[in-house]
């Protein structure tokens, strides 16, 4: 859990440092983190992106509910959304709407013109609830804290 913790705040640190803020032999850390990514607990490994200093300023956690006497829904929306850069991740989510998508456009003008020209016309969408992001107060909780609280 140690190594998993060390990686999470730094995916880029090396095996070396690694192994001794874990208190391993760089031998036995490599071992570990290989065994870890081996079965499936380290999937991958990502930098993180200042979206804004990319020209992408509006931010918004899209919820959409969708017409379920169309034939396919599921299917076709998911296939579309595949497609959309502007969609950063999307959740197949409990309560009053099917999906949860994230979306990142340039400006207003660009967030409008994609949800009206392709999320309010993909095949069975019935609403769309917009909430445009203002700022963060937390972006990443640790596991580690739910996995043993103190």
């Amino acid at each position: 859990m140690r190594i998993v913790e060390c990686l999470q705040r730094d995916g880029r640190i090396s095996n070396q440092d690694l192994a001794a803020k874990v208190s391993l032999s760089p031998s036995a850390c490599l071992r570990r983190v290989k065994l870890l990514e081996e079965a499936g607990i380290i999937q991958g490994y990502s930098c993180v992106l200042d979206y804004a200093k990319l020209g992408l300023e509006v931010e918004a956690v899209v919820h959409v509910s969708m017409r379920h006497e169309v034939e396919g829904w599921h299917e076709a929306f998911v296939a579309a959304i595949k497609d959309w850069p502007e969609v950063l991740s999307a959740r197949i989510v409990t309560g009053g709407a099917n999906y949860m998508l994230v979306v990142r456009a340039r400006d207003v003008s660009h967030y409008s013109d994609f949800i009206v020209n392709r999320l309010y016309r993909a095949p069975g969408v019935r609403d769309i609830e917009s909430n445009i992001v203002l700022g963060y107060i937390k972006r990443s909780a640790s596991p580690f804290d739910v996995l043993d609280p103190e």
